[in-house]
């Protein structure tokens, strides 16, 4: 079977049947690869018939191999004295197959798909007679169903839509944007004032910093850095513990003085 267009060019029925002969016969992979690529053409039919019921997370390529696992099952088990012919036998196993992994990505009920489709028709249905967009009432009388109902089946079909962040929302020359690039991030690091405060901040901080003491700088990296007891630090520069609490309180004030005009700025970034 061969897919022109919208034409279907099958192959000759006896001719499948004598190469499929040949196959059982032989055993050979030669007779079996030729009878796959007589029927891939209905794969791919069958499997861009579904493509839009294909979940937007799943690539078309997984629906595809699961159709050419089917037909080489229906080629290997396919019997000719139970009346059908090779290409009514694989069809019925690769449509089945295919609508079995459809399910499977997709957590939806089927009750929830079948009212969709449902509605889906409705909608159209009314277009193609009234030639507008059906109103919520209009829709649900045409459906069967209150126009409460009718809007709480359709919040959860929107629910069941699970897409791809990376599904691509925009493409040209100059760039591509998936999804997930238009979504509105809570990370206050991907904030581009808010990094730039931060590293103006920074800044402030390293300046003032400098202008301390030796003494002072040393104090504060044993003590903020590397966490070192008031007691220790003292025992590492030759002075008394109340020294070293002496020397702590003069850089934290001198710090306050050099900063005091920041305070707005170093409370914006935390």
């Amino acid at each position: 079977m061969e897919i022109i267009g919208k034409r279907a060019v099958r192959t000759p029925a006896a001719e499948v049947l004598a190469t499929w002969e040949e196959y059982r016969r032989t055993g050979e992979r030669e007779p079996r690869d030729r009878l796959i690529f007589m029927f891939m053409p209905m794969v791919r039919y069958i499997v861009y018939r579904k493509v839009r019921e294909v979940p937007a997370q799943c690539d078309v390529e997984d629906f595809l191999s699961c159709g050419l696992e089917a037909l080489i099952r229906s080629i290997d088990r396919y019997d000719p004295e139970k009346g059908a012919t090779l290409e009514q036998y694989a069809w019925t196993r690769i449509h089945g197959a295919v609508l079995d992994e459809l399910r499977r990505h997709d957590w939806a009920p089927r009750s929830l798909r079948r009212d969709e489709r449902a509605i889906n028709n409705a909608r159209e249905s009314f277009i193609s007679a009234h030639e507008r967009q059906p109103s919520r009432e209009e829709l649900a009388a045409k459906v069967g169903m209150t126009p409460i109902a009718l809007t709480e089946r359709l919040d959860q079909i929107v629910l069941a839509e699970v897409g791809s962040l990376n599904r691509i929302v925009r493409s040209d020359e100059s760039a591509t944007i998936e999804r997930i690039d238009t979504l509105e991030s809570s990370d206050v690091d991907s904030d581009p004032i808010v990094s730039a405060e931060r590293g103006e901040a920074k800044e402030r901080f390293r300046t003032a910093f400098a202008r301390l003491s030796k003494q002072e700088r040393e104090v504060a990296v044993l003590l903020y850095v590397e966490d070192w007891t008031l007691r220790d630090i003292g025992n590492r520069l030759g002075v008394s513990e109340s020294r070293v609490s002496q020397i702590h309180s003069q850089l934290r004030r001198r710090l306050y003085e050099q900063l005091s005009g920041e305070l707005t700025l170093f409370s914006s970034v935390g």
